[in-house]
């Protein structure tokens, strides 16, 4: 008798293992992942069945953050069809006509008849001419087909054109300012040497160096985009003609984005020097830095010096350019790029105008400081490379970001140059303040990760006697433990020694500024810590410190600003600016202003017990009103508080509301926690609350006080 077929399976919801693939064949014994089994995705999940097309979800979000490092989002540049691109009518407007040699005046207009676009400069007798050399259709070096003029540039006309030899791809021929010039056209042939070498995503691309008719060409990648310049002047198109300048974020969202070219550029040995907002095209979501005619190798002693007035640093005419000349025009062009900069090429070519006239300047301190350390009149004095200065940009683009937006605080991002804080209380001292991070690259980093002494005393004996170089990593060990000591002497010599080596070192001034507060000197610690602020104006930690310092005197509204700026930047900041705040508005008898900052504590911080006890205190000594001291009940009730400093507490509650109601019977009547606010509820509570202390202390004296107590503050009764 044959055994008949199993009823065929109901679908339905698949089983955990279903779910799940296995570890890969012959992974059992490895100590990797790849062993664990792992939930199916995408084609696993649909085995035996034909797969719908992915669909993405992400794309859009991704691009949007590269521009502004994903704080803050800045709208892409639609790209620019190259023939459209062409100028319908070469000319270069006589106002904008200068000799190529000396810079003077040439070809203006005179008694009503217009301006020569060639002839000889009446100054220095040199040739210029602003006529194209190339006209549509002309093919240079048999291989590139003209198509008209884009541009003319400090350095001559720019042309598009076709390249016949590749695929019909557009590229860019810059001619020169004049043929005859032997300066320009030793740059062009320096520009032939070197410049094809440098290959970098954010640097426009060098094809190749021709001549054609005498004259000589560079060849270089076409650039469909939109520069920072024409996206000035459509703001300010679209604002009715008045100077729309970019919001600031904004503005060092493009400057941060090219400085890894800079960077770049000053590895090879090679600095730019003539940045500007001409020079950087946005294309889409991606930024360019153009125009390389400028570019010069930094030993350079003999080629032409190509800048732009207004932008060039002092020095160049005189000491020629450097690292520092070209951090130099990063910080003009930034400048140009967040305000309506009168007068950079007249009366504040060398300069930035005062702080009390600038508006930017006022709303945005860091942002001050940053362009003052860039545009210093000391190229010493200047940020030493791109990258220290990309650190500073990061760090004051999210503060401008968390200033915009209004809203909670970014995430905490790690300094390279401070630790966070470790305050989380009320009090906020020297010791509190963030502690400086080791410098890696220091000589005496590795021996030092063995002199972790606990001891300060035993610590200061081996750095002094032990320590292989007094390096400065080695002299700042020596301060921190001179800080710990409480070695007013030991500290001073190690920071002189620091400074002595060199005289920029904002590290020793910052030992200095904590040895101050230890010692009660508040205008040496403000001094201290306001040097290092203008030195690393991108970090929060000399913010902070100089707001400790400023927080008492004539200074605290500045340190109020400080406070506000720490606790709406980075998380790690919240707690210490937030107590600070609310010390200043407390003093000033601000209570809305003490209860808001107080507020600003998350429940997620360690110090959020603390300020909920503040909170209480500020509304017991600062309340006004019944209202407030329910209030101030209610915020011991949200903190983790123990019950001895509840107690404590809520008797200085309960004693500030019985006064009152002595002294306006008339206040109306709110419930304050269980008790009535008139004079009986309010007696009840005391008392309650006195024996509950008295209940719990094993003190015998101090119980029978309480006691005393509770019976004094009792209702009177017939009984």
């Amino acid at each position: 008798m044959s055994t008949p077929p199993p009823p065929a399976a109901t679908p339905g919801p698949p089983h955990e293992a279903d779910l799940l693939d296995g570890p890969a064949s012959g992974s059992g014994t490895s100590r990797g992942s790849a062993r664990l089994g792992s939930v199916r995705l995408g084609s696993a999940r649909v085995r035996g069945a034909r797969a719908a097309a992915r669909r993405g979800t992400a794309s859009a979000r991704l691009r949007h953050a590269r521009i502004g490092a994903g704080l803050t989002e800045v709208p892409p540049a639609p790209v620019v069809d190259a023939a459209a691109a062409v100028m319908r009518d070469p000319t270069v407007p006589e106002r904008r006509r200068s000799c190529p040699t000396c810079g003077a005046a040439v070809g203006r207009s005179r008694d009503g008849r217009p301006g020569r676009t060639e002839g000889f400069c009446p100054q220095c007798r040199s040739p210029y001419s602003f006529t194209p050399k190339l006209s549509p259709g002309e093919l240079v070096a048999g291989q590139y087909e003209v198509v008209g003029c884009l541009a003319h540039g400090g350095m001559g006309w720019i042309y598009l054109a076709r390249d016949r030899n590749v695929s019909d791809r557009w590229v860019v021929l810059k001619g020169l300012l004049n043929s005859a010039d032997p300066d320009a056209l030793a740059a062009a042939l320096a520009e032939s040497r070197f410049l094809a070498q440098v290959q970098h995503p954010l640097i426009v691309e060098i094809y190749n160096f021709v001549s054609h008719d005498g004259a000589g060409y560079i060849v270089m990648e076409y650039v469909g985009g939109r520069s920072l310049k024409e996206l000035l002047k459509d703001r300010m198109r679209a604002n009715g003609g008045v100077y729309d300048p970019l919001p600031p974020d904004q503005a060092i969202a493009y400057v941060l984005e090219v400085l890894p070219a800079f960077a770049y550029l000053h590895d090879l040995g090679l600095v730019y020097c003539d940045f500007k907002p001409d020079n950087v095209v946005q294309v889409g979501d991606s930024l360019k830095l153009i125009d390389l005619g400028g570019v010069r190798r930094v030993d350079d002693q003999d080629s032409a010096i190509y800048g732009t007035l207004g932008y060039q640093a002092p020095e160049v005419a005189t000491q020629g350019t450097s690292v520092a000349s070209d951090i130099y025009t990063i910080g003009r062009t930034l400048m140009v790029l967040c305000t309506e900069f009168r007068g950079y090429q007249t009366t504040y070519l060398h300069s930035l105008p005062p702080v009390a006239e600038t508006e930017l300047f006022a709303r945005h301190d860091s942002l001050y400081r940053l362009l003052a350390r860039c545009c210093a009149p000391d190229p010493a004095d200047r940020f030493t490379s791109a990258d220290e200065l990309r650190l500073q940009l990061l760090g004051l683009l999210r503060e401008e970001v968390a200033a915009r937006t209004g809203a909670t605080p970014l995430t905490s991002a790690a300094s390279m140059l401070f630790e966070t804080p470790s305050a989380s209380t009320e009090t906020l001292g020297w010791h509190d303040l963030p502690r400086l991070r080791p410098d890696t690259g220091d000589p005496q980093h590795a021996w030092l990760q063995g002199v972790d002494l606990p001891d300060p005393r035993e610590r200061l004996r081996v750095l002094e006697q032990h320590a292989p170089e007094r390096s400065a990593e080695v002299l700042l060990a020596l301060c921190r433990a001179a800080l710990e000591l409480g070695d007013r002497t030991r500290l001073e010599d190690g920071v002189a020694e620091l400074l002595a080596a060199d005289p920029w070192e904002w590290r020793a001034v910052w030992m200095a500024g904590l040895g101050a507060l230890q010692a009660g000197d508040a205008e040496t610690a403000k001094a201290s810590f306001n040097a290092v602020y203008g030195q690393v104006p991108g970090e929060l930690a000399p913010k902070l410190a100089l707001a400790l310092a400023c927080e008492q005197g004539p200074d605290s509204d500045l340190a109020e600003v400080l406070y506000r700026r720490c606790a709406s930047t980075d998380a790690a900041y919240v707690s210490p600016a937030a107590f600070g705040l609310a010390r200043i508005r407390a003093r000033a008898g601000d209570l809305p202003g003490s209860l808001a900052a107080l507020d600003l504590v998350p429940a997620t911080s360690r110090g959020y017990a603390d300020s909920r006890r503040l909170r209480a205190q500020h509304l017991v000594v600062l309340g006004t009103t019944m209202a407030d001291y329910a209030e101030a009940l209610r915020s011991l009730d949200d903190a983790d508080l123990g019950d001895s400093e509840r107690d404590r507490l809520t008797v200085d509650v309960l004693q500030a509301a019985l006064h009152l109601r002595r002294r306006s019977p008339a206040e109306p009547l709110v419930p304050l926690g269980p008790w009535s606010s008139d004079e009986g509820g309010l007696r009840d509570g005391l008392e309650h609350t006195y024996r509950r202390m008295a209940r719990r202390t094993s003190d015998r004296a101090e119980r029978i006080r309480l006691v005393d107590t509770a019976n004094a503050v009792r209702k009177w009764s017939r009984t």
